[in-house]
């Protein structure tokens, strides 16, 4: 398969990449996301459409320097009924999304992109669904104080290979997905 750019500074999906014998060299794409969200959001868009958006526009800001070389985007938004939810910004904002979704089904989406030369050549996106148990206040709080910063900043509120695995009722979806790299899909593409 070939060596691939990726265009995000996420430990998970470097690991991801990895763990499948794709080797990647990290470029992170340093898009200020929230100008982007707002944009789109006040034209209407889904968090489907912002998550894909995002992923494109990552890899191919990076594809622009790295021309002769494959740049893979990725981008995964939480939708609740709707609502899109980014990443925290802080542990309050943290345990404000978690009282959100607490006790509710959401859509976790994870898009991907490759582009070369500037361009997209490829993209998919893939959804979990994910059911959270009903939980106090007083839960939630010890669950957040369990989570390093570092976790909490890269993968939304949950780390679903970790302590956030017990969070959920029902996780229905591909674990790559939730945690943001549909692996299968991109080995499919690299291999033609």
């Amino acid at each position: 398969m070939p060596d691939i750019i990726l265009a995000s500074k996420s430990k998970v999906r470097k690991t991801i990449l990895e763990k499948n014998e794709i080797s990647c060299t990290v470029k992170p794409s340093n898009v200020d996301e929230d100008p982007v969200k707002k944009s789109l959001l006040k034209e209407g868009a889904s968090p489907e459409i912002i998550s894909k958006n995002l992923a494109e526009l990552k890899a191919n800001k990076v594809s622009q320097k790295m021309v002769q070389n494959l740049v893979l985007g990725a981008d995964s938004v939480i939708d609740l009924n709707g609502e899109l939810i980014s990443k925290p910004e802080s542990r309050d904002d943290a345990l404000k999304i978690l009282k959100k979704l607490n006790g509710k089904k959401h859509q976790l989406i994870s898009s991907v992109c490759i582009s070369k030369n500037g361009s997209m050549i490829w993209n998919y996106t893939d959804k979990a669904k994910l059911t959270m148990k009903k939980m106090s206040e007083k839960d939630l709080i010890e669950y957040l104080s369990k989570i390093t910063d570092e976790a909490l900043y890269s993968y939304n509120v949950y780390q679903i290979e970790g302590e956030g695995r017990n969070l959920f009722t029902n996780i229905d979806g591909d674990e790559d997905t939730i945690m943001g790299l549909p692996i299968k899909k991109i080995k499919d593409f690299l291999k033609k």
